[in-house]
């Protein structure tokens, strides 16, 4: 720990020279950070082919026992391991540079993508070529050692990125992430031709619609008329169903607990509330006809003073409906540690074929990947019972743990008997309106 007494001593220059001092060790660190998780991965692989562990599923979990270690998701530790095997077999030009300081983290990643598409031969050859640890990319910034990565790996190997630029269409998408003031960035992965013509499109829809006198900005015009056109209603608000969680205090006395909007995270009081009222009088930002959609209510009922979820049980193997709905209500994320993904399986904590029971304690919200990491040979879970929020337990071959607890719902600090929300129409305060649909 620097005291601040310390730090109050120097002057302008020893400051600014510590702040290099620091930055380069931080690189070197992060090159041991890859070498031992190169040297991790293959002692895992070893271990896993003396127990028999078939070759093509060795490795299995390596990537994310390394994210639980450097408390990263498991996409993430993915990608630093593949950052790892490729600084420490196949460029170790950039391995040096890393450790020297001469490189930080972010532009050694930018040099192993920038050459993924190339042979094992062949990125070695341009690791040698550029030969970052010389200094050649003193005072370069992202864009220059991208051009340079690139411009050797055509001159290597032409023919492998026009292969890499044909597969990259296979990897388009569509993803949603929060941003401030309850707005999001909706991104779209589209090959080059399809996002000119869409982004050509909007842009003469906004340059018309602005000419016949529309005060709304180019920007708020496009951004209107791409949800219009997806969703086939002037705002977005249509049958698509929209869960939104909160208080009763909130819904009905204006009280300030946030709510909570699966796939986007907490929202103001005040807007959740607007929110309803806009699906009720068919409101938005943009022009159209107004049409009211029906809102229904569903009652969550927790437990006074931790805010749990109150328990729900089946004999079923399979998670019905309504406890589905339950446990990804109380999760609203993938369970893992530090992995925010959305929830696509519902998890028996402990195995049903072991004896699991399906019920709310032993379920659990996880993503595709975490949930095939968690049945690697070597890994444990199991549910923590205690007076707080439901809470896992996850133990990696290794033996260490990790615990997952379920985040607050909204007013679920506050203490208190039982909250509910009863299932009816609310036809004074909520005319005609649906959200999250009861089955």
């Amino acid at each position: 720990m620097v005291r601040s007494d310390y730090v109050a001593a120097l002057d302008s220059a020893d400051m600014i020279a510590e702040i290099r001092a620091l930055e380069d060790q931080k690189s070197g660190l992060a090159a041991r950070q890859a070498r031992l998780a190169a040297a991790f991965d293959l002692a895992r692989r070893r271990e896993q082919a003396a127990a028999g562990v078939p070759a093509e599923k060795q490795g299995s979990g390596v990537g994310a026992e390394i994210a639980l270690a450097r408390r990263e998701s498991p996409a993430k530790g993915g990608r630093l391991l593949g950052l790892a095997r490729a600084l420490v077999t196949e460029m170790p030009h950039t391995l040096a540079a890393l450790e020297a300081g001469q490189l930080n983290e972010w532009r050694a990643t930018l040099l192993v993508r920038e050459t993924a598409c190339l042979p094992a031969a062949d990125r070695a050859a341009v690791d040698e070529e550029l030969a970052a640890d010389s200094g050649t990319f003193d005072g370069a910034g992202d864009r220059t050692a991208i051009a340079a990565a690139r411009a050797a790996a055509y001159r290597r190997d032409p023919r492998s990125v026009t292969q890499r630029a044909a597969h990259a269409e296979t990897e388009r998408h569509v993803s949603l992430r929060p941003a401030p003031d309850t707005m999001c960035y909706l991104t779209a992965l589209l090959p080059v031709a399809q996002g000119v013509a869409v982004q050509a499109a909007l842009t003469r829809h906004a340059d018309s619609v602005r000419s016949s006198g529309d005060p709304r900005s180019r920007g708020q015009l496009m951004a209107d008329a791409l949800v219009e056109r997806i969703t086939g209603k002037a705002g977005g608000i249509s049958g698509v169903e929209i869960q939104l969680v909160m208080t009763d205090r909130t819904l009905f006395q204006g009280d300030s607990d946030p709510a909570r909007l699966p796939g986007y995270g907490i929202v103001p009081a005040g807007w959740a509330r607007a929110l309803l009222e806009n699906a009720g009088t068919g409101k938005s930002s943009g022009a159209g006809d107004e049409q009211r959609l029906p809102v229904w209510l569903r009652r969550l009922y927790t437990a006074p003073g931790t805010g749990e979820l109150l328990a729900m049980d089946s004999r079923a193997r399979i998670f019905p409906s309504g406890l589905r709905r339950f446990i990804q209500a109380r999760d609203d994320t993938c369970r893992t540690p530090y992995c925010d993904a959305p929830i696509r399986h519902l998890d028996h904590i402990v195995p049903w074929h072991t004896g699991g029971p399906t019920t709310s304690g032993n379920g659990a919200g996880l993503c595709e990947a975490c949930n095939h990491s968690k049945e690697t040979p070597g890994w444990n879970a199991q549910p923590r019972p205690g007076p707080g929020r439901h809470t896992i337990q996850l133990t990696t071959p290794t033996g260490h743990s990790y615990h997952s607890m379920a985040p607050p719902l909204p007013g679920g600090t506050l203490a208190g008997s039982h909250r509910r929300i009863r299932t009816k129409r609310i036809k004074a305060l909520l005319p005609a309106r649906t959200i999250n649909p009861a089955a």
